[in-house]
């Protein structure tokens, strides 16, 4: 018999959703199975996935969703659908990593170190241990691969990552380390293969915009800065985060009795941002549907829009100037009205927008009048975990 092609599976895991990919080991990374379960903890929790033909299968429900039960059951899934004997490595998206600037082999020292991370990212890191630990458990004979979400931003300058406070709590490792690090790895990448020459020797600004947004300044293919900080709550205005605050407001509110730390941090986490402002909605399709008649999805929507103006603006000067701006995630790749209107009156920097070209999702939206390339990628985090996993085991 012919042995199996060797497999990498790649494990993205968040707060309340977990997605999975299937990638053959020796390229070209082309998916052979993909898909996600959401809605962990709520009513109708679903395993949808498909195959390398994109072909989607009828979703599966899942049983007594707790995070451990969703776990149990999808190891148990893929063990039935692609057995684990061709799995060469398993790579897995971890949201934080200190200091960490390239991927990691999972190591019980690097489970001990991301436990004591925990404070850093509550709602994320501990169901990322949960996978690693699962899957270790299960297949102890599998190299497992950590990629890092703050590692692309380790070569940010001192004067981007210090937090304007008392020193000691620098040497504690409080400090700006960024996220969306896969991501902006990937579409860096994709501007090498696309042949931009801002990738590799120009100052490119990168919008991630979707649930949880950021945008970033990247110089010769390095970061120098970007939105998120301490925890991904900073930034931008998000979905249901509420990015920068004034901090006073912690003070303010717990002082005057309407709000313990843990209520402050599920507000800013959960119910601000585009669902606080507008309260209706945190998916920008109803805002857009609802805002010529409800003012507060309108208002929501401009204040999306005009932070993340802001951000290219204070993130143009950081550079010295822009020679590309990529839009990616789900908003920036699909919502072409907010795009547009983001990048109205940037037209003093050179970014001017083709009407038509941004309509109809175009690669390049930008007019052929203005100095700065406007580009839409698609990002792809899990192809980056793939690829970062890959390497890793190839080296060893």
């Amino acid at each position: 018999m012919k042995p199996a092609a060797p497999l990498v599976l790649t494990i993205n895991g968040g707060s309340s959703s977990i997605k999975f990919a299937v990638y053959p080991l020796r390229g070209p990374f082309s998916k052979t199975l993909h898909g996600k379960i959401d809605r962990i903890g709520l009513p109708g929790t679903n395993l949808a996935f498909a195959d390398s033909t994109q072909k989607s299968a009828p979703p599966l429900p899942v049983p007594a969703a707790t995070h451990a039960s969703v776990v149990k059951f999808l190891l148990g899934w893929l063990e039935s659908q692609i057995g684990f004997s061709s799995v060469r490595v398993i790579g897995h998206r971890v949201v934080h990593g200190l200091n960490h600037s390239a991927p990691a082999r999972v190591t019980p020292k690097l489970l001990a170190e991301l436990r004591r991370l925990t404070p850093c990212d509550p709602d994320h890191l501990p169901h990322e241990l949960a996978l690693l630990e699962a899957f270790r458990r299960r297949h102890p004979e599998i190299p497992q691969v950590a990629c890092f979400d703050t590692a692309f931003h380790q070569t940010m300058p001192s004067v981007a990552k210090l937090l304007p406070l008392p020193r000691r709590f620098d040497r504690r490792g409080i400090r700006r380390y960024g996220f969306h690090g896969l991501s902006y790895a990937f579409l860096v990448e994709e501007l090498v293969r696309l042949g931009d020459p801002a990738a590799t020797s120009g100052r490119v600004i990168l919008a991630h915009l979707g649930n949880g947004a950021s945008i970033a300044a990247v110089r010769h293919g390095r970061s120098r800065d970007t939105s998120m900080g301490f925890t991904p709550a900073a930034g931008l205005v998000m979905s249901t985060r509420s990015g920068d605050l004034d901090p006073g407001l912690v003070s303010y509110l717990t002082r005057t009795g309407q709000m313990t730390p843990a209520q402050f941090d599920r507000m800013v986490n959960h119910q601000s941002g585009l669902l606080g402002v507008s309260g209706t909605s945190s998916d920008v399709r109803d805002l857009l549907a609802a805002e010529a008649t409800d003012v507060r999805a309108a208002e929501a929507l401009a204040l999306f829009c005009y932070q993340a103006k802001k951000w290219i603006g204070a993130y143009a000067a950081a550079l010295g100037g822009l020679d590309t701006l990529v839009f990616a995630g789900g908003i920036g790749e699909n919502a072409p009205v907010l795009r547009e209107r983001i990048c109205a009156d940037l037209e003093f920097l050179g970014v001017k927008i083709d009407r038509k070209r941004n309509a109809r999702n175009a690669a390049v939206i930008s007019s052929p009048t203005g100095r700065v390339r406007v580009r839409v990628i698609p990002t792809d985090e899990e192809l980056m975990i793939a690829r970062s996993a890959g390497r890793l085991i190839a080296r060893h």
